[in-house]
């Protein structure tokens, strides 16, 4: 879950019990599998909770929710590293096919690739993850980016990999790519892998 809060609004009461039980009441009353568990005693918590809520604070005095039920094949197959400088544009784009090569069939694809490049460990990570919630296909407002989205799609697509893993030409539906500025000693990339079936929706309050 993902939550823009204006600036010049105010929440009464806690916005993480509201959103864990608007998720306690779809899973339990819409009948949908119990994912959720302890990562140790795999005890599982019945209702899907609690939420991983991303907030972020942005200009106005609207709350913008984005809801993505996201399930475990792409997300296990999904990996960060932290390369080196010198590794540069080359080993971005190796990163970014040989973890769809890795993947196989068992992300599901055709796969949407979202990947965060700079920043630090988290921020990549979590940048990956929103590139999830573009529309699909729409490039990136740097025109840079955008060509290296380009060049990924096009080589994950000549892998042969295709759909399920059967063979064909659409490993991958597309590249979205985020980036921000990072430290003049790493270059971490993060690459979130989801299946063709890439859910999401949007409510502004």
């Amino acid at each position: 879950m993902f939550a823009d809060i204006g600036e010049e609004l105010h929440i009464e009461g806690s916005l993480e019990q509201a959103v864990n039980e608007g998720v306690r009441l779809a899973y339990t009353e819409g009948y949908l599998r119990k994912s959720v568990l302890d990562p140790i005693t795999r005890k599982n918590t019945l209702d899907n909770t609690p939420a991983v809520l991303h907030i972020r604070f942005v200009p106005g005095d609207k709350l913008l929710l984005t809801v993505v039920p996201k399930g475990f094949g792409s997300e296990n197959m999904s990996r960060l590293v932290m390369l080196s400088p010198s590794a540069g544009l080359p080993g971005i784009l190796d990163t970014i096919v040989s973890t769809v090569v890795s993947a196989g069939a068992s992300a599901c694809p055709p796969v949407v690739v979202g990947v965060g490049i700079g920043g630090t460990m988290e921020t990549a990570a979590l940048l990956a993850k929103r590139q999830l919630l573009r529309p699909l296909g729409e490039p990136a407002e740097r025109s840079d980016l955008a060509e290296i989205e380009r060049e990924a799609l096009e080589r994950i697509n000549q892998t042969g990999i295709g759909p399920m893993g059967l063979g064909g030409i659409t490993t991958a539906l597309a590249v979205h790519i985020g980036a921000l500025p990072t430290h003049i000693a790493g270059l971490p990339v993060a690459v979130n892998l989801q299946c063709h079936a890439c859910r999401h929706a949007s409510e502004e309050i």
